[in-house]
């Protein structure tokens, strides 16, 4: 099983930036890939960024260019930057590993972006 615990959500004004970690219970060398999704208000869970297993990355087409995501094996940590944050990348962020082909989720971290 692998346990996430994610950080640094928070309020920020339109052209901001922050940056979410998400701690990995295990070493994330084990883990097939490490994810960021979010989710709005009565709006499904989207992916929002991934990175794999060699380092692999993909974003969805409205983060393209201004998140990115990487990870620190020494901290078992996966961190998604978010720059010129816009009031709609508002929600609730999720991280998610992929170990052995199951999914797990993080607790998720609020994101507000005000303009």
């Amino acid at each position: 099983q692998v346990q996430l615990v994610e950080s640094g959500g928070g309020l920020v004004q339109a052209g901001g930036s922050l940056r979410l970690s998400c701690a990995a219970s295990r070493s994330i060398a084990e883990l097939n890939a490490m994810a960021w999704y979010r989710q709005a208000p009565g709006k499904q869970r989207d992916l929002v960024a991934r990175i794999t297993s060699v380092g692999t990355t993909n974003y969805a087409d409205s983060v393209k260019g201004r998140f990115t995501i990487s990870k620190d094996h020494a901290k078992n940590t996966v961190y998604l930057q978010m720059n010129s944050l816009k009031p709609e990348d508002t929600a609730v962020y999720y991280c998610n590993a992929l170990f052995r082909w199951l999914n797990y989720w993080g607790q998720g971290t609020q994101v507000t972006v005000s303009s």
